[in-house]
């Protein structure tokens, strides 16, 4: 058996980061009022870590590159029959790549039609005014009547899933979530996980952050 690194520090902190802030986006869209300020900080945070996660997704650890875990169709077949090579269950297993693409697909049309949503109230996304009333309408409706139960669906599933590999499959996905180690049954590549790759992950989020402060200041320098 050998024990090797599978999350690296960054994508760690980003799942559990962007699991907050989905908890706390569900929890302020429900109470409104003035907790809605807090439900469009949350948002521009989700965007950051999202814009993050795309970028890592090139230059992050081993196990977190997309290259690592962008399977077909027959790698997909194999898996839920039972016979994928051994590499596709040490990160994200075919199935589990697809919820986690799916995830993100999701979560940024969310984020993305927020940005250009209102709620005829008091409260309305930076960038409402660059697009048509018609478009508001179609964003706005996506965004709290079709967006926000895909969501609560694909967090669901993913709880389901951990919960079935735990209790049926007797693998626990949370504890490498938490520590970066997982114990496996043959020697595969581990994740680069240094000083120097937390650093370049700083610079990656701090650079995403940037990105989404100028993206949302342009509703205001208008």
């Amino acid at each position: 058996m050998h024990s090797i690194r599978v999350w690296d520090l960054p994508t760690r902190l980003f799942h559990w980061l962007l699991a907050a802030c989905v908890v706390g986006l569900v929890i302020s869209a429900s109470v409104g009022g003035n907790w809605m300020n807090w439900h469009l900080r949350l948002g521009y945070t989700v965007l950051t870590l999202l814009l993050f996660r795309l970028v890592w997704g090139f230059v992050g650890g081993h196990w977190s590159r997309f290259a690592n875990f962008l399977f077909g169709p027959g790698a997909l077949m194999a898996y839920l029959q039972g016979r994928s090579a051994p590499a596709h269950r040490v990160g994200h297993t075919p199935l589990g790549a697809l919820s986690v693409f799916a995830l993100l697909a999701v979560l940024l049309a969310q984020v993305g039609t927020g940005l250009f949503s209102d709620d005829e109230i008091a409260f309305f996304g930076p960038l409402v005014r660059f697009v048509s009333g018609d478009t508001v309408l179609a964003a706005t409706n996506y965004h709290k009547n079709i967006g926000k139960y895909l969501i609560l669906g694909l967090v669901a599933l993913h709880l389901l899933a951990v919960t079935f590999y735990k209790l049926v499959k007797k693998q626990g996905l949370v504890r490498p979530m938490i520590l970066g180690d997982k114990v496996v049954d043959q020697a595969f590549p581990a994740a680069k996980d240094t000083a120097g790759t937390r650093l370049l992950a700083l610079v990656v989020l701090v650079c995403c952050g940037v990105a989404v402060n100028w993206l949302v200041g342009l509703g205001s320098a208008f």
